[in-house]
């Protein structure tokens, strides 16, 4: 894929200054500004490449690895999926998203922590109780969930995207049962035990002192304020959605790969700096006749606001895994799985072929010749070293 015209670095690197001497950040949100603007510069130093035909010097520099950078998340996508391929099964696989509502999302920002982790414990513990039930599915299921706290437009949107294999091991351990072709589970049920679960958590943590109140929420300081709205709550829909199932095995590892380590806004959907706005590429799926992308403009430092409202917790864990494939029992149960399914592992993954044309395209990178002859390749022939801020970055010219 080649390379953005415009990237979110560039956007930080011409307005960031203004944008941090205007707003007082928090320290998270200044390190993933920082991290951006520095990415694949000589502040984080590097190294010199040389082509072994015609000697043309090229100097590359190092990535930042952070997590919310949208140069970095690919190496990271690759490596995860690759540890992800031999956890396979030959069965359906199915696509489950838990939205919160927006007043529970207005707690959520203030409390992300928290919040953020109530929403994968009730979502889990939905999902694990409904497909445990005889009435359903009656069997234990395994699955992994990602968090993304975006919508299209980068306003503040929590929401938990699970992807459940279809099927699970039954009470005694002893067959694995099959989910119906195409359904997995109702999403009323799943929305109305998702609903009380999350409520009854969100409680307890008021009640524990563990949510804090600022904004348009800080009247719920008051617990009989907090009551109201819990119970104005108790009586509303909440958004579970099962989306279509993407097939076998190969299918989710393909789909996983474009999936998992997004960040709130790709380099790819950028479409212009110009005078202080920034316009990029869109979606509004509230529209389903509305879904082709239109172009939205913001100014800078909107842009730039939307961009860190999804900056994460340190150290918050926003991939995690549940039911037979949790990373405590994770290889004991899909032996297990993979016995009662008897299908060997080797069956189900993808051919060599097509593992690396996967890679490929996951890692974004195509071998280039070098760009002066075009004949030979580029060897790394030297150490370009990284400085600290605010000094200069030595000169590599």
């Amino acid at each position: 894929m080649p390379r953005a015209t415009l990237e979110v670095a560039d956007i930080f690197q011409k307005h960031g200054a203004a944008y941090r001497a205007a707003n007082p950040l928090p320290l998270g949100q200044l390190c993933v500004m920082r991290a951006i603007e520095v990415c694949r510069t000589a502040t984080l130093g590097g190294h010199l490449e040389e082509c072994d035909h015609c000697a043309c010097p090229r100097n590359a520099y190092n990535s930042c690895r952070n997590r919310h950078c949208p140069k970095c998340q690919s190496l990271a996508r690759a490596k995860w999926l690759e540890s992800r391929k031999a956890e396979l099964l030959p069965v359906e696989y199915f696509h489950v998203v838990f939205t919160l509502p927006e007043q529970m999302a207005e707690i959520a920002f203030y409390n992300k922590e928290v919040v953020y982790g109530l929403l994968f414990r009730a979502a889990s513990e939905t999902l694990l109780t409904i497909a445990a039930d005889p009435k359903h599915l009656g069997a234990g299921i395994g699955f992994f969930g990602v968090l993304h706290t975006w919508g299209q437009n980068l306003l503040h949107h929590p929401h938990v995207h699970f992807v459940v294999p279809g099927g699970g091991l039954s009470a005694d351990h002893e067959r694995w049962t099959r989910c119906l072709p195409g359904f997995f589970l109702p999403v009323k049920v799943l929305s109305r035990l998702f609903r009380r679960i999350f409520l009854e958590l969100l409680e307890d943590a008021f009640y524990q002192g563990l949510l804090h109140f600022f904004g348009s929420v800080e009247p719920l300081l008051d617990a009989f304020t907090f009551a109201a709205c819990v119970t104005s709550h108790e009586e509303r829909e909440w958004v579970v959605y099962a989306k279509p199932p993407f097939g076998g095995p190969q299918q989710a590892l393909a789909y996983l790969g474009r999936y998992t380590h997004r960040v709130a806004i790709s380099n790819q959907r950028l479409v212009s700096l110009r005078d202080g706005q920034v316009s990029f590429q869109w979606k509004d799926y509230r529209h389903k006749h509305k879904q082709n992308s239109r172009v939205m403009a913001v100014t800078a430092d909107e842009f730039t606001r939307r961009f860190l409202l999804h900056t994460l917790p340190a150290g918050f864990q926003r991939i995690r895994h549940f039911g037979y494939l949790a990373n405590c029992h994770r290889k004991k149960k899909l032996e297990l799985c993979r016995g009662l399914l008897l299908v060997p592992v080797t069956e189900l993954l993808p051919g060599p072929e097509a593992c690396r044309e996967l890679l490929q395209t996951l890692l974004k990178k195509v071998v280039q010749p070098c760009p002066r002859c075009g004949i030979g390749a580029m060897i790394r022939v030297g150490v370009l070293p990284a400085y600290r801020w605010p000094e200069r970055p030595p000169d590599s010219s």
